[in-house]
């Protein structure tokens, strides 16, 4: 009975450390944030556009910068000249309006520095100018259509690894990819290969032979963020993508717009490539603590039987 008791201590105080000491240092180490949910409260809300006159106006005005593969359209550029014309590879708009906030969007075709929150890297003094030109100009109505016929050709599903490279994938690189670490890791117990395609990170390569001007454009090159879930938690990387001025004032990051959805799909992505084996460990944790307890119980069954006689 005297080791149960000291069992149960020993569990007591390694759980408050564990739940309450550990995270009550984090909070008072790192600046805390609340989460606005993806609502973007700051933005005006979007009206009902025209789907036919956004496709006109986005043929008019996007395509000479922008590539549609949904619509077949391919960019006017290859990566490497865009991005030492824009400083970044502009995206290609199939998947915008599925994992980005309609709001966000409206405001960023109307002003991109603003919408984006990277104003202060293009003031007058600076004499930089955000790569995407502003169209304030156009008629709310116009920015509206523009938006529904975003929305109106993205697919219904996209992948998370589409929604990363869409994201985040102009920017970041991603090393460790599915095919990098084995087809199918996703699968419990499946063991990595460890055999590198160069097919599966075509994205990844691109963003590495134009990071001279990305470095450039940016101040920095952005980290790789392959094992950033292990590095950073859930509320971190949730409040930082929704608007990293909150956690790292001045950054040269831009707030991206993503929508609620967009954002789990992205995490899904960065939990798939960094912590591939998360899956296996989840199935395996509740059987570990069976496991333990009908071994406490052999335990002490067993010094029971051998001390009995002693006591």
């Amino acid at each position: 009975m005297r080791e149960l008791k000291i069992l149960v201590i020993v569990i007591f105080f390694t759980l408050v450390t564990y739940w309450g000491v550990e995270p009550y240092a984090h909070s008072q180490m790192h600046k805390h944030v609340e989460s606005e949910n993806f609502e973007y409260k700051d933005l005006p809300k979007v009206e009902k556009g025209d789907i036919a006159k956004g496709k006109e106006l986005v043929m008019s005005n996007c395509t000479a910068c922008h590539s549609i593969k949904a619509e077949n359209m391919p960019a006017p550029m290859d990566p490497v000249t865009s991005s030492a014309s824009y400083g970044v590879n502009p995206p290609d708009l199939s998947n915008v309006g599925a994992i980005m906030d309609e709001k966000y969007l409206a405001a960023f075709i109307a002003d991109p520095a603003k919408a984006s929150n990277v104003a202060h890297k293009f003031t007058p003094e600076s004499g930089k100018v955000h790569p995407m030109p502003g169209y304030s100009w156009m008629p709310k109505e116009d920015i509206a259509s523009i938006v529904a016929y975003l929305k109106s050709i993205a697919p219904k599903e996209v992948t998370p690894k589409e929604a990363f490279v869409t994201a985040c994938g102009r920017c970041h690189a991603a090393r460790y990819d599915g095919k990098m670490l084995g087809e199918k890791w996703t699968q419990i117990g499946q063991k990595p290969k460890f055999k590198f395609d160069k097919d599966s990170l075509a994205f990844d390569i691109k963003v590495m032979e134009y990071q001279d001007n990305l470095k450039k454009y940016m101040g920095k090159l952005p980290p790789d963020l392959s094992i950033i879930i292990r590095a950073r938690s859930e509320h971190f990387l949730k409040t930082f993508i929704e608007n990293p001025q909150t956690q790292l004032p001045g950054t040269a990051m831009p707030r991206v717009g993503l929508s609620e959805e967009g954002f789990e799909k992205v995490m899904q992505y960065l939990e798939n490539i960094g912590d591939p084996s998360k899956p296996a460990r989840d199935a395996l944790g509740y059987k570990f603590l069976i496991y333990m307890a009908i071994f406490t119980l052999f335990a002490v069954l067993w010094k029971k039987s051998v001390w009995k006689k002693l006591h």
